[in-house]
C-alpha cells in the first residue's frame, strides 16, 4: 500500500535531447579539428584535449540515449521502465573520464623525459575554438546539470574541456613566446588530474544509487522515529530506502500496530506517513506493510 508524489514535464526533457544533440554534433567537430591539429603540430596537451573531447562526445551520445529511454513507458516485464539510464550513463562516463585521465597521465610522464619541439601556431588556433565551441556547449547544458545527475555529467566532461583548452592556449602562448616546451606535459598532466577528481565525485555518487545505497542526506533512525510517533504504532522495521534516480525516492517498510486497527484506520495513519516522509525527507514512493502480532524479525534493518 502506497502513494506516489511525483511530476513529468515532457518539455523540459524535449529540450534537454535537443541541447545535448547540438552539444554532440559541435564536438563532433571539434574533436576532428583538434585530432588533425595536435597531430601537425605535434602537440600533446593539444592531442590530450582532443581524446578529452572524443570522450566527452561519447558521454553524451550516452546521455543523450539515456535521457530519450528514461521517459520510455513502464511495461510488465520493466516495471521501472528505463528510469535507472540516466544514473548508468553517469557512471560510464565518470568512469571513462578516469580511464582517459590515466592514459595522460602515462603519455605526459613519457613526454616529461622527451621533450618535443610544438607546432604553436596550430596549438593556439585549436584551443581558440575548442573554448568557443565547448564555452557554448556548456551554456546549453547549465540550467539543467542541477537537476540530473545525467546531465551534471555531460556538463562536467564539457566544462573540464572547456578549461583544459584554456590551459592550452595559455601553454600555447608561453610557448611560442618563450619556448618552454615542457609546458605541453605539464599541461597534460594537470588536465588529467582535474579529470580523475571531477570523475571519482560522480562515479561515487552514481556508483551509491546503483548498489541501492540509502541517499546520504537521509537519517533511517530519524525517519523510524517520526513514523512511530503518529497513532497506535509498535514499531517500523524492515526498512529499505533507496534512489530509483534524480527524481524519485523510494521507501518500503513493516510496521507492527499495538492494536488490531481496521483497515480503513490504517488508510488514515499511511496518508500521515506519506505526507511525513515527503515533506520532512523529500521521499516520494511509499509502501508500507501493516502487522499486527506478526512473529518476523522487527530489526530496523533486516540481515537476509
Amino acid at each position: 500500500m502506497g502513494h506516489t508524489h511525483h511530476h513529468h514535464n515532457h518539455h523540459s526533457h524535449d529540450l534537454k535531447g535537443r541541447n545535448l544533440f547540438i552539444s554532440i554534433i559541435l564536438n563532433v567537430v571539434i574533436t576532428l579539428a583538434q585530432v588533425i591539429g595536435g597531430i601537425i603540430s605535434g602537440s600533446l596537451a593539444l592531442l590530450s584535449d582532443a581524446v578529452h573531447n572524443l570522450s566527452d562526445v561519447i558521454s553524451l551520445i550516452i546521455s543523450y540515449a539515456a535521457n530519450t529511454l528514461a521517459h520510455k513507458q513502464a511495461s510488465t516485464n520493466k516495471t521501472f521502465g528505463y528510469k535507472r539510464a540516466e544514473i548508468i550513463a553517469a557512471f560510464v562516463n565518470s568512469a571513462t573520464l578516469i580511464i582517459v585521465a590515466v592514459f595522460l597521465i602515462k603519455e605526459a610522464i613519457e613526454r616529461f623525459l622527451d621533450p618535443q619541439g610544438v607546432g604553436t601556431g596550430i596549438v593556439i588556433a585549436m584551443s581558440v575554438l575548442g573554448i568557443l565551441v565547448n564555452g557554448f556547449s556548456v551554456l546549453l547544458l547549465k540550467s539543467d546539470s542541477d537537476r540530473n545527475m545525467n546531465m551534471r555529467s555531460a556538463y562536467l566532461h564539457l566544462f573540464t574541456d572547456m578549461m583544459a583548452s584554456v590551459a592550452v592556449l595559455v601553454g600555447g602562448i608561453l610557448m611560442y613566446f618563450f619556448g618552454w616546451f615542457w609546458i605541453d606535459p605539464l599541461l597534460t598532466l594537470i588536465i588529467a588530474l582535474y579529470l580523475i577528481y571531477m570523475g571519482y565525485e560522480l562515479l561515487k555518487n552514481s556508483t551509491r544509487v546503483l548498489m541501492l545505497f540509502t541517499p546520504a542526506s537521509i537519517e533511517v533512525k530519524q525517519i523510524v522515529k517520526a513514523i512511530c510517533a503518529l497513532g497506535p504504532i509498535e514499531n517500523v522495521h524492515h526498512v529499505h530506502i533507496w534512489q530509483l534516480n534524480e527524481d524519485e525516492l523510494h521507501m518500503e517498510a513493516h510496521i507492527d500496530f499495538k492494536e488490531d486497527i481496521a483497515l480503513s484506520e490504517f488508510d488514515k495513519i499511511l496518508v500521515d506517513i506519506e505526507k511525513l516522509v515527503y515533506e520532512e525527507f523529500g521521499i516520494n514512493h511509499v509502501n508500507i506493510q501493516p502487522e499486527f502480532e506478526k512473529c518476523d524479525s522487527k530489526n530496523i534493518i533486516v540481515q537476509d
